[in-house]
């Protein structure tokens, strides 16, 4: 797996709340980038990113978190089964 992606979907279909719910969880992500990397205090993570996919809002998390910081990535892949989000993965190319 190369991507986690975290549907702003319940499981039963029903949008997730509130709507500004991607934009929160990637800023709780935050501080976790790549070693040497710069970022303002403003900026999301490489790793989680919020974006809409077919109108959706998701929550992009790159795999290279997992590594970085496992208990972040623990939180991330609770928090969307906890509340019953619908996630897909994105394969890695090589695989």
């Amino acid at each position: 797996m190369q991507q986690l992606i975290i549907h702003g979907v319940t499981l039963d279909g029903q949008r997730f709340r509130p709507s500004d719910w991607a934009e929160r969880l990637a800023g709780v992500l935050s501080p976790f980038r790549p070693a040497g990397s710069a970022g303002g205090h403003l900026t999301y993570s490489p790793y989680a990113l919020p974006t809409l996919i077919e109108g959706v809002r998701c929550v992009v998390v790159d795999a290279r978190l997992r590594e970085l910081e496992p208990l972040a990535w623990k939180f991330v892949y609770e928090f969307a089964r906890d509340n019953n989000l619908r996630t897909s993965e994105v394969p890695d190319a090589a695989a």
